[in-house]
């Protein structure tokens, strides 16, 4: 049998291979997110990335910042919602640079769904 070379990443508006400029939506959590669903226009894969990048982040940013408030309980909660942001940061890039549309458990769906409304 002959094995059959992987696919060249398809390009996006931007000029970037689909795969790295999924990659880069994660790069600064939410901030990087809205970045790319402002600038890219075309690819639905990349769109797909940095919506769920900026509900993923944006939503573990707002619970730290509300947990920090609450003593000691809050900041160990806080902390481990952080390791969790770390672990669903570096997931997202490598699903992403592996050309997957990779949905993180409820924001996921959350990501798709919103990602047809957002039009910019």
């Amino acid at each position: 049998m002959e094995e059959t070379p992987p696919e060249e990443p398809k390009k996006t508006s931007l000029g970037m291979d689909e795969n790295l400029e999924g990659l880069l939506a994660y790069l600064a959590w939410w901030i990087t997110g809205i970045i790319f669903l402002v600038l890219e226009k075309e690819s639905d894969f990349v769109r797909f990335h940095a919506m769920q990048s900026t509900i993923t982040f944006i939503g573990i940013t707002v619970l730290q910042v509300i947990l920090s408030f609450i003593p000691y309980i809050g900041g160990i909660i806080a902390w481990l919602l952080g390791i969790v942001g770390f672990i669903l940061w570096i997931l997202g890039m490598v699903k992403a640079y592996q050309g997957e549309r990779y949905k993180f458990p409820i924001v996921g769906n959350l990501a798709e769904e919103w990602m047809e409304k957002v039009n910019v």
